[in-house]
């Protein structure tokens, strides 16, 4: 009797099949051309490169970039984020300027900067950011300013530098719902980015949050996310589908219906939310020029 061949089996796998509704533009185009070239020549990261932020096609198309000041290595160890953690190279300080020049040169309208931890530093780049948002107005007097900042380790003093520049929009993201903070956020804590929230809208600061899809969080616990922004005075709250950057970050426990979003889009507007932006490929700064103002009427 012929021996039949031993064919192996293919190893157990748990990660959930991405939907149709998750495609992508592949980033092309001469306005992309442009970006790219202009990151480069000035030297300047991007958390659209760095986070491998599934838009960067159709924002870098647009001609439009997140910029990521303070280097590309962070001290901390997100399970969710693709930017390399280790120790960070000496702070820049010509960095601001060369920001300010990029932004004057692609003419953007509506700049997004964000930056990684660094928790090393006394004042945690805050006298970075700070330069930086004063170097943009200086170069740039006509263009708007959103700041995706991060907690400060609750260093308050570092968090009224940014307060004291105003920058028309502070961001500072939950990312998760409070059950897994820990898990996603090893090293940042849920109650003090709230409290980062709310020093910023009593500081004046118009202020927006995201959170992520998709990590194993329920329904009810990302209402209450939202419902615990609202409180502590949030005005934007963007809400998109977590996507595993590497084998080595937490893995998408499901994938989110657009459905969903809709759904949770007009519940934070019900709770009194001012502007929400939700949907599976909506990212922190995703049509962040339209945050600036009012989202009540917007479908």
């Amino acid at each position: 009797m012929q021996e039949l061949p031993v064919i192996a089996a293919e190893p157990a796998t748990t990660r959930v099949k991405k939907p149709d509704w998750l495609r992508v533009k592949l980033p092309i185009g001469e306005n992309y051309k442009q970006v790219r070239s202009l990151v480069d020549t000035h030297k300047l990261h991007t958390i659209c490169e760095s986070g491998n932020c599934p838009n960067m096609g159709e924002c870098w198309g647009a001609g439009t970039a997140t910029f990521m000041i303070l280097g590309n290595i962070c001290t901390r160890s997100c399970g969710f984020c693709a930017v390399a953690t280790g120790r960070p190279e000496a702070v820049d300080f010509d960095e601001p300027q060369r920001v300010a020049e990029a932004i004057y040169l692609m003419k953007v309208k509506h700049a997004v900067i964000t930056s990684v931890d660094r928790d090393e530093l006394k004042d945690g780049g805050s006298i970075i950011w700070a330069n930086t948002i004063n170097a943009v107005r200086a170069l740039n007097p006509e263009t708007t300013m959103e700041t995706l900042i991060p907690d400060f380790r609750g260093q308050w003093e570092n968090l009224q530098r940014i307060i004291d520049v105003a920058p028309e929009i502070v961001s500072h993201n939950l990312e998760t719902v409070e059950r897994l903070t820990k898990q996603v956020r090893i090293q940042a804590k849920y109650h003090r980015s709230l409290e980062v929230i709310r020093r910023l809208k009593e500081g004046g600061m118009r202020t927006k949050s995201g959170i992520m899809l998709g990590l194993g969080e329920t329904k009810e616990e990302v209402v209450q996310a939202m419902q615990d922004l609202y409180d502590n005075g949030c005005d934007v709250v963007t809400l998109g589908q977590y996507l595993q950057p590497t084998p080595k970050h937490l893995p998408v426990a499901r994938f989110v219906h657009p459905d969903e979003f809709a759904e949770l889009r007009e519940i934070g507007y019900n709770m009194g939310l001012d502007y929400v932006e939700s949907g599976p490929l909506v990212r922190s700064s995703y049509h962040a020029e339209k945050h600036i103002v009012s989202g009540r009427n917007k479908g």
